[in-house]
């Protein structure tokens, strides 16, 4: 079973890469954006909560989300694993996955980091943008609000996992499959 962090700033590729991986390995796709949607929509006691502070304009805590993670991994038991896809964000959260999934008898393999400069994620961001309809993939100033939360609050998350040598950085510009086979030469190592 792969358990799979996949990192890196916005436009970095991970949804790109992703979808190869889930293909690739059988893996469930955990976003916390796809939980959100599911529980708001479905109207659950987890939604409902969700719901309450973000309606109050507060970000949703930490064990609101990890209770989001679990009730999929509890959902998908003979899933052949997880990639986590823009989870965890915080080091609080990288944490309290791995105590949860430590509950479960599981554990994160590794983090896989796209490394990409600041000056392609833009250009990127700005392409998705045409075809995406992300409001915050068209404006150049939520474009650099973005990289920079991403910088400042997202990027410690990997010093988290490299303390535990599970953080692998791959160079994230180039050929699509070429990255792909970057990555998988990292999970095949697992």
């Amino acid at each position: 079973m792969y358990n799979i962090v996949l990192f890196g700033p916005p436009g970095a590729g991970k949804g790109t890469q992703s979808e190869k991986l889930i293909e690739k390995y059988g893996l469930t796709h955990l976003s916390t954006g796809d939980l959100f949607r599911k529980h708001l929509g479905e109207g659950t006691e987890l939604g409902q909560l969700a719901k309450k502070y973000m309606n109050e304009g507060r970000l949703v805590p930490d064990e609101v989300v990890i209770g989001m993670v679990e009730d999929k991994i509890n959902e998908t038991k003979d899933a052949r694993g997880f990639i986590f896809d823009g989870f965890p964000r915080t080091t609080a959260q990288a944490e309290a996955l791995d105590e949860m999934l430590s509950h479960h008898k599981l554990e994160i393999n590794g983090m896989i980091a796209l490394d990409v400069p600041e000056e392609v994620l833009r250009v990127r961001i700005k392409e998705r943008g045409k075809t995406s309809n992300r409001v915050d993939d068209q404006d150049d100033e939520k474009i650099n609000t973005r990289i920079k939360v991403y910088l400042d609050e997202t990027l410690p998350v990997a010093d988290y996992y490299a303390s535990q040598s599970k953080l692998q950085k791959i160079n994230g510009v180039g050929e699509i499959n070429q990255i792909f086979n970057d990555i998988t030469s990292v999970i095949d190592s697992y």
